[in-house]
């Protein structure tokens, strides 16, 4: 490939082109990950709630198709490593919940629920020895800081960090701990608000991609990806121009046909535009950019509180299972960044990858004959 798209970021992951795919949660599996790798990005497979023996047949799967370098995402969110103890919440709030998912479990046909959603798995330090004994190439950290301890052990075994964070405070709290690199997480981004700790609303830890991207490289000395509101050639270049090294996609790559996403979620977002989000925790807990639906207009205008720490996806996963199972995305959770409104298509992951190489090269190609012209 040309310099011009050649950064730092590929030397550090041994990749061809600096674009990578988001670990995201029911999209990023197997085959979505080695594809893109094998396009020449990094695919990142998604690890969160996925037990030992699962996680790491899934590692041997994505092997199995591609000898590219490839990553697994794990959160590190303080609710979730340990899990919250679902039986300190207090009776009163687990009936609330209930109350207006009941709403929605009436319509959809499903029985009425009351009980105390059941503590999450505690998987994460399990999916981490996992990581460490198949040498992944990388291990991507969503919502939390790992430590110099975890960076080290990752360093021993040839394991490249990167962590995602969405303030600059953040930054430098993973740069001391010693990772690879840094996603900066734009508000535009589709997804969970990487933090670490809930914000007090959902304005909290969210600044748009076009100042948060120079701050953070200013403020650490690692490569700096950019994340939200990136689907072509066009945001890439932006990206590289505010100084970051990569980018990191999640959206678009939802929108595939190796996405293990529900069709109608791949649908939604060819037809929504970029003002069809909203950022509530109404779905998980944690505040998360979603495509508004229903579920999520109803549950905030009923004023019942939310679960922490994932457990409110749990109290609502038989309201989701059976609106995949009626095709209906008005009661699922279909997580999309402000790009929404520049995907009408649904190519292949390495189509996604390579579309953006050469749209970044006709822009540069573009950009330095204006500046040979003085335009």
């Amino acid at each position: 490939m040309d310099a011009t798209l050649r950064t730092t970021l590929c030397d550090l992951l041994g990749i061809d082109y600096p674009i990578i795919q988001s670990g995201m949660g029911r999209v990023a599996g197997p085959d979505l990950a080695a594809e893109v790798s094998r396009a020449g990005g990094l695919g990142i497979l998604a690890g969160l709630h996925l037990a030992p023996d699962a996680l790491r047949a899934q590692i041997r799967r994505v092997r199995e198709l591609t000898d590219r370098p490839f990553g697994v995402n794990l959160w590190l969110h303080t609710e979730i490593r340990p899990p919250v103890d679902a039986a300190r919440i207090p009776e009163a709030t687990v009936r609330a919940v209930h109350g207006a998912l009941n709403r929605f479990r009436a319509r959809l046909g499903i029985p009425e629920a009351w009980g105390r959603p059941e503590r999450l798995p505690d998987l994460v330090d399990a999916a981490f020895e996992v990581i460490l004994e198949e040498r992944v190439p990388v291990w991507s950290i969503g919502l939390g800081d790992p430590g110099p301890g975890m960076v080290r052990r990752c360093h021993e075994r040839g394991i490249k960090v990167i962590a995602m964070v969405a303030t600059v405070e953040d930054a430098r709290t993973v740069a001391r701990s010693g990772v690879d690199a840094i996603v900066a997480q734009g508000s535009e981004a589709g997804g969970h608000r990487s933090t670490w700790v809930k914000p007090r609303s959902r304005d909290g830890a969210s600044v748009g991609l076009a100042a948060l991207v120079p701050e953070i490289v200013d403020a650490v000395g690692v490569p700096v990806i950019a994340a939200g509101g990136i689907v072509d050639g066009r945001g890439m270049v932006a990206a590289l121009a505010l100084g970051a090294e990569g980018v990191l996609l999640g959206t678009r790559f939802v929108a595939t046909r190796e996405s293990m996403a529900p069709e109608f979620w791949k649908r939604a977002l060819l037809e929504r535009t970029s003002d069809a989000t909203t950022v509530t925790d109404a779905f998980t807990g944690l505040y998360a950019r979603a495509l508004r639906n229903t579920f999520a207009g109803e549950y905030e205008a009923s004023g019942a509180p939310v679960l922490p720490g994932l457990l409110q996806a749990g109290a609502a996963q038989d309201i989701y299972a059976e609106a995949v199972r009626r095709g209906d995305g008005e009661y699922f959770p279909m997580l999309a960044g402000q790009s929404a409104g520049l995907i009408h298509d649904l190519p292949g992951a390495g189509d996604v990858v390579r579309r953006i190489v050469a749209e970044a090269r006709d822009v540069l190609t573009h950009l330095a004959r204006r500046v040979r012209e003085g335009r």
